[in-house]
Formats: structure tokens, C-alpha cells, sequence
């Protein structure tokens, strides 16, 4: 088993991202795991992702507050405390935290090709 303790998870910069502080749980550098990677992104008031997509499929589970997500199509949905979403590889999407409370986020993706 490899562990990784909240409290030692080191930080990342996603791209197109403000105002969000992404921390690696597992995979990369965190552990051996191969299929995916996990991280968590407390997500300010205001902050958010730009519109963007990438090849990757991902899954968003949020853990507390609220997270808007927008694709590329117009479709929005407001995320709750433990609402999850899919997004496929390819399509775009932006998400932002609307409200005046943190929001945080588990975000699961499957390595780049590069990497795996």
C-alpha cells in the first residue's frame, strides 16, 4: 500500500486554472498507481478553469460546496457536496465556483500517453 497523507500532498498548476489550489493524492510522482491519477482542488470564490479541452476523459466528484460546469455546447449544471461528472476526452468544458464559500473537488483522470 502507498499513502499519502492530506497534509503531505504536494501541489500542482494546472493549466487555464485561477484561484484553485490542486494538491496530487496518488499517481505521478505520489505512487506507483497506473490506470489514473487523483488529485483534490479547493476551488476559491471567483476562481475556476477556463473554457478547454483535452484529450483526457475525466471524473469530478465534489466533496464540499458548489462547482459550476459549463460544456462546450451551452449546457450547465451546478455540482453539489457529492454530485460527480463525467467528461469525455475531447470535449470542453470550464468550471467555476460562483459561490462565497471554497469548493472542493476530487479529480480523477487517466495519464497522458506519454506517461503511462
Amino acid at each position: 500500500m502507498e499513502l499519502t497523507r492530506f497534509s503531505q500532498a504536494p501541489a500542482y498548476q494546472a493549466p487555464k486554472h485561477h484561484d484553485i489550489r490542486s494538491l496530487r493524492l496518488q499517481g505521478f510522482d505520489q505512487s506507483a498507481a497506473k490506470f489514473s491519477w487523483v488529485g483534490i482542488s479547493q476551488i476559491l470564490p471567483g476562481g475556476g478553469a477556463d473554457m478547454d479541452a483535452s484529450p483526457l476523459e475525466k471524473i469530478y466528484v465534489v466533496l464540499q460546496g458548489e462547482v459550476t460546469v459549463e460544456i462546450e455546447h451551452g449546457e450547465t449544471q451546478v455540482l453539489g457536496t457529492l454530485d460527480s461528472c463525467y467528461i469525455p476526452g475531447g470535449e470542453a468544458r470550464a468550471i467555476r465556483n460562483d459561490s462565497n464559500h471554497v469548493a472542493t473537488m476530487l479529480v480523477t483522470m487517466p495519464y497522458p500517453d506519454s506517461t503511462s
